[in-house]
């Protein structure tokens, strides 16, 4: 099992960044430009057994990925896990912490791959950086649209 967590300091109370992750058009707006994304279908918000299924690519093969939505504090923490997708395992934690008025946000990913250990060994990096990146940019996403006027 490889881990991956990536975590910053958002300019705004844990309600608001919290309900901009509500909102309907989150997966667009969340999405690097880098990496096309097509939403199929959203149903339950952030609440556990919410649904969200959407199709990616790599280079020309579409995949498609279903997730069920597995935990939910309302204003603290939700996750999701993959049903079907390209990963043997996927659990995404998405944390929100007050730190003095500004939220600290918090991915925490758990996930493995179809191989085991040794295409972990040689693809896990990769992904581990192409997670970086992704993560990066949702977090700059996050800070401009949540960003409290002085």
């Amino acid at each position: 099992m490889l881990q991956f967590n990536y975590s910053s300091v958002i300019n705004a109370p844990v309600k608001v960044v919290w309900e901009f992750h509500e909102r309907q058009d989150i997966l667009q707006l969340l999405t690097p430009p880098w990496q096309p994304v097509e939403v199929i279908r959203r149903q339950g918000g952030l609440d556990i057994d919410a649904i969200t299924e959407f199709r990616l690519f790599l280079g020309p093969i579409p995949i498609t990925w279903l997730a069920r939505h597995t935990e939910y504090e309302k204003y603290h923490l939700f996750a999701d896990r993959q049903i079907s997708g390209p990963f043997e395992y996927w659990l995404h934690r998405h944390k929100f912490e007050d730190e003095n008025g500004k939220t600290r946000l918090t991915d925490e990913i758990s996930f493995a791959l179809a191989g085991g250990e040794p295409v972990e060994f040689i693809a896990g990096w990769l992904i581990q950086a192409q997670l970086e990146g992704m993560f990066r940019y949702r977090h700059q996403v996050t800070k401009r649209e949540c960003k409290q006027p002085h």
